[in-house]
């Protein structure tokens, strides 16, 4: 990984984006986005997150988020480990699932071409932390991660996405309690 993307401040603010291997849409369900959600709430209740913005897409998140305890590396590998492993649990259990075997074997052949992965791989590895060091990339991360549903044609509106905190900051409550900065 290159220099560049590495949480070098520890207590900055970061823009973060992660994706599935081989951008598998698993948040296209609620039960799989709810686990998303979940995590980002207890990581915020309980493991000092600080979420200014986030946008949850089928196939990947974007996350504006800080570490209280100047730890934002070790946070994101510990929500990343966590919600690999309860996401994969909950579409092994889901009777309801299609693309079960699909899904499974393709994070089993991720996993296998990745010599630090035991069995199956949900995340891929990179995050390419990018610290926020203004209010104009703030802002700029910020439209970029609400307006993602938007240009990928889901909404007409940012707001209109709910699996984001764009509604928060249009006045409405959303799903994540975020920390909004404005």
């Amino acid at each position: 990984m290159s220099r560049k993307y590495k949480f070098h401040n520890k207590s900055g603010i970061y823009f973060v984006s992660f994706a599935t291997v081989y951008w598998i849409d698993i948040f296209v369900r609620q039960i799989y986005s709810s686990v998303i959600t979940d995590s980002l709430n207890f990581c915020i209740k309980n493991k000092g997150m600080v979420v200014n913005c986030w946008c949850l897409m089928p196939s990947h998140i974007h996350l504006i988020f800080s570490a209280q305890h100047n730890n934002p590396g070790d946070l994101l590998r510990d929500f990343k480990s966590h919600t690999s492993k309860k996401l994969q649990k909950e579409i092994i259990d889901n009777p309801q699932e299609s693309r079960k075997e699909w899904m499974l074997w393709m994070m089993e052949r991720a996993g296998k071409k990745n010599s630090n992965i035991e069995g199956r791989q949900l995340w891929q590895q990179h995050n390419q932390p990018i610290e926020l060091w203004s209010n104009e990339v703030f802002d700029q991360k910020m439209d970029y991660t609400h307006f993602n549903p938007v240009v990928a044609g889901f909404v007409d509106k940012p707001e209109h996405w709910k699996l984001s905190s764009a509604c928060d900051y249009t006045g409405e409550k959303g799903l994540v309690d975020i920390v909004m900065i404005k």
